[in-house]
């Protein structure tokens, strides 16, 4: 379908499936110290899932977790349809709509756990998508590349913005280019303000 540019199944299981794989330890210490005494039971929200990564990726990792794989394209979504049903999993919803839209209802904003995102923005832009999604005392997870310090300091308004914090940058093993990406994991310390996230489209064009 087009999905993504790598064709190789070799290559998809490192650059892609072990990839997301490597933000699941980084995940786990940050929850645990910091959000919760349990890690087998959490709500997990993938914002511009794509084609699963990492959020279907993770659903089949981690069992216990409920994963709400967030996805705007329907080429998308019929994939990630076709994929949750092939492999029998039980513990995955897929919504169709824009991350602005979502966190602004009340049967999602603010009812998640951890909210995840890879390869969809800069960190500014993927705040406001994703800490709307975070209740209060989770954690917002954002995979990015081996030199994201410029983006984070960047964004630094934007997570405070979202009644959040950064709590810390991990690095993470990885068979990219050069070896290595990070997990950088925000701690959402208070209620995000109801104007945010602004009207879909908005965070892209005017980041804060």
């Amino acid at each position: 379908m087009n999905l993504t540019a790598v064709k190789e199944e070799s290559e998809v299981m490192e650059r892609h499936v072990e990839d997301s794989l490597a933000i699941i330890d980084p995940i786990r210490n940050s929850y645990l110290s910091r959000c919760g005494s349990c890690f087998e039971d959490l709500s997990v929200v993938d914002v511009g899932s794509g084609a699963g990564l990492p959020g279907l990726v993770l659903a089949i990792a981690c069992p216990g977790w409920k994963v709400t794989l967030l996805e705007s394209m329907n080429k998308r979504c019929v994939f990630l349809e076709n994929a949750v049903e092939l492999i029998g999993l039980q513990n995955v919803r897929i919504v169709r709509d824009r991350a602005e839209n979502l966190g602004q209802n009340l049967d999602f904003r603010e009812g998640f756990d951890i909210a995840v995102a890879r390869a969809v923005a800069e960190m500014r832009v993927l705040a406001e998508y994703c800490l709307p999604l975070v209740r209060v005392g989770g954690l917002f997870v954002a995979a990015k590349g081996h030199d994201p310090q410029e983006e984070v300091a960047k964004a630094g308004r934007a997570i405070h913005l979202m009644g959040a914090s950064l709590l810390q940058t991990c690095f993470v093993e990885s068979h990219s280019k050069y070896g290595q990406r990070t997990a950088i994991i925000c701690l959402k310390d208070s209620p995000t303000p109801r104007k945010y996230p602004r009207a879909p489209g908005t965070p892209s064009k005017m980041p804060l």
